[in-house]
């Protein structure tokens, strides 16, 4: 916004003070939590440390069920300003049990820097989803946005894969997909176009709330592991809940805080083939951290 706008609106704003009118709920740049704006010229979006206000995930594709249980959404702004991701995974098999979390906060320059790209890339204007019908077992890409006082879903069959541009010959779509894969590249790099100084330095992330599937063991982990005991008191026959109408006895639950602190140096010295054991049984367990806006036991995608 020029500097003369500005001006212009300072007036306004004094009124509207006055008035007792300017207020969290309409536009204030107030902090702390809750579903209120973020100042009278920039796109209102939830302030709260567990809000989601840009969330990229992927959904479906031809993939095993214990890849769908340990995904993580990719990329998830918060309302306060914290981007939290996946960090750098280590190339070895078997992979590291626990997947690592950063947390990198953001200034309000930035959010908005961000939302305002965001609604250039058609992400503000309604739920939408294009398809690829030239592409088998692709994952789909989902953006979620909650912004200006609403929440839009935009969903991208295969994306990521090929010409995001061609859309199988549906040229109506083309811009489209081409504005959406050009978003989610810049979201990749944005200490290369936000605000300069509005990106903070990324950390580690240990999760509050860690979501455990576990299962019976079946056959022989390759190459062999040693087992590790499970170092909680509840046996993992009777840990959580079963899910229903899944193939195998599976069961879900949630470990938090001395139980967490207790389980987290175990299980990140474990990685996905580990067998554990619990009273005299072998066990097979998938870690899942949750993140802020998370709880609980998710079972469809177990189940779907």
């Amino acid at each position: 916004m020029t500097s003369r706008k500005l001006w212009a609106l300072i007036p306004l704003m004094f009124v509207l003070a006055a008035c007792g009118r300017l207020s969290d709920d309409g536009g204030s740049t107030g902090g702390g939590g809750g579903t209120g704006g973020t100042g009278s010229t920039g796109i209102e979006h939830p302030t709260g440390a567990d809000e989601v206000v840009l969330r990229v995930e992927y959904a479906g594709g031809f993939v095993p069920v214990d890849y769908t249980l340990r995904t993580i959404p990719s990329w998830t702004l918060y309302g306060d300003g914290t981007l939290v991701m996946q960090g750098p995974q280590i190339e070895i098999y078997p992979p590291p049990a626990l997947p690592g979390l950063t947390a990198t906060p953001i200034s309000e320059d930035g959010v908005q820097a961000i939302l305002e790209a965001a609604r250039d890339a058609g992400l503000m204007d309604g739920d939408a989803s294009y398809g690829n019908d030239c592409i088998a077992d692709a994952a789909t890409t989902v953006f979620t946005t909650n912004a200006n006082g609403s929440t839009s879903v935009v969903s991208a069959y295969a994306l990521d894969v090929g010409e995001p541009a061609g859309s199988c010959g549906n040229e109506q779509e083309a811009d489209e997909r081409a504005a959406l894969a050009e978003f989610q590249a810049a979201l990749g790099d944005l200490s290369s176009w936000l605000p300069e100084g509005s990106v903070g330095q990324e950390q580690p992330l240990d999760p509050s709330e860690l979501r455990v599937y576990t299962q019976p063991y079946q056959g022989r982990p390759e190459p062999p592991q040693d087992e590790v005991a499970w170092p909680l008191g509840v046996p993992l026959d009777s840990f959580g809940d079963r899910v229903p109408d899944y193939g195998a006895p599976m069961r879900c639950g949630v470990v938090a805080g001395d139980d967490l602190s207790t389980l987290l140096p175990v299980a990140g010295a474990a990685n996905e083939i580990t067998p554990w054991t619990s009273d005299g049984g072998q066990y097979q367990l998938i870690f899942r951290p949750l993140l802020p806006d998370e709880s609980g036991c998710v079972v469809a995608a177990a189940t779907g």
